[in-house]
């Protein structure tokens, strides 16, 4: 690929649409080439103007094709969950947002400008973890961020500041002096974290940002996402940990075999079934009065049930209780993240999604885990 001040050239000799033009909304997902699900067509509900948008991007080596005709929307203010089984072309995606990896054709604009083109006037405002975050091992925490931050924007005068108020939001304060080398591998992923927001960026981009981190710190790290998008940074998160992006993310995209299979707010992800689950200490009872409308079990024991045309949660429960049935809880069943992406994807190189997968295990296809 060649840059220069008129025009981007990619290695296939294509040239990306003018500076400053619109991308066109998501086309509808055309076959897949190779192996695996077909994509989801559907129209973007991307609200708000975007942030990042891609058009047919396109990396190749030689010929693999690890991302494969890729049209991601990400709006300001989004919480957005790249999710993947492992080697499904996440990572590689991250890294052409930043201009890190030349695409072999497609566009790409974020925040307004073209990258890689116009990528300097860009990554002021972003704030980036890709990976395993690297760092000096014999400086400390702080002489690592020191470093970083004087080859960004900031001044001097001010750095002291920005540098302690990046520790202290990731958890790091009290152990800034350490050197790096006596870091565990979660205080690495702090201090990467740390590093990306040094500038307050408008933009976060994180690849797998909690591995690492015990339980308390996923939660911190999440809470403080989750801060930082409510002042107005925007989230990037690519991860193949599902709990993950389901507790903290309001769209997702899904990419398998390089390939964009799905791109929807969570919500309209997680639908409604129509069928309810209902918990009660008298199963067999209730098994009895409901008879086939009792589709299913879960694994913690409660019925999903399929209620007749017109009886929603109320007309059921009144015919559970009338027939001396006692109710914990009644709730509408859904469908979850992991069985969305299950089923549209197949096995990374690691298994890492889709592991365990079982059929004819008498669970419900959706039902809440």
């Amino acid at each position: 690929m060649s840059t220069d001040r008129e025009t981007t050239r990619y290695d296939d000799g294509t040239v990306p649409g003018p500076s400053g033009s619109p991308l066109p909304a998501q086309r509808g997902a055309g076959p897949r080439r190779g192996t695996g699900p077909r994509p989801v067509p559907g129209p973007v509900r991307a609200a708000g103007p975007l942030v990042i948008e891609t058009r047919g991007l396109t990396k190749r080596y030689g010929s693999h094709t690890a991302v494969d005709d890729v049209d991601l929307h990400v709006a300001r203010g989004d919480r957005y969950g790249f999710l993947g089984p492992n080697g499904s072309g996440k990572t590689t995606v991250v890294r052409m947002l930043l201009g890190l990896v030349y695409a072999t054709r497609g566009e790409i604009r974020v925040l307004g400008r073209e990258v890689p083109r116009q990528v300097h006037e860009v990554l002021p405002s972003i704030g980036a973890m890709v990976e395993g975050p690297a760092a000096y091992g014999h400086l400390s925490g702080r002489s690592n961020l020191d470093l970083l931050d004087a080859s960004g924007p900031g001044g001097r005068s001010d750095r002291r500041r920005r540098v302690g108020e990046a520790l202290e939001r990731v958890g790091l304060g009290a152990i800034d002096r350490r050197p790096v080398r006596t870091y565990s591998l979660g205080m690495r992923q702090r201090l990467g974290l740390a590093g990306a927001l040094l500038t307050k960026p408008e933009l976060l981009i994180l690849d797998e940002p909690t591995n690492g981190l015990d339980p308390h710190g996923i939660r911190e790290i999440r809470e403080l996402l989750t801060e930082l998008n409510e002042e107005g940074t925007t989230v990037f998160l690519s991860s193949h940990l599902l709990a993950e992006i389901e507790a903290l993310c309001t769209r997702v995209g899904v990419v398998d075999h390089g390939r964009l299979v799905l791109e929807e707010p969570l919500d309209a992800v997680r639908r409604a079934t129509g069928r309810i689950i209902v918990t009660t200490p008298d199963v067999e009872r209730a098994r009895a009065v409901r008879g086939r409308a009792v589709v299913a079990r879960t694994e913690d024991g409660g019925l999903v049930v399929a209620p007749a045309e017109g009886d929603g949660p109320r007309g059921l429960a009144r015919h559970l209780v009338g027939h001396d049935v006692r109710l914990d809880a009644l709730e509408p069943e859904r469908v979850s993240l992991e069985d969305v992406v299950v089923d549209l994807t197949g096995p990374g190189n690691d298994s890492a999604i889709g592991s365990g997968r079982a059929s004819g295990n008498g669970r419900a296809p959706g039902s809440r885990r």
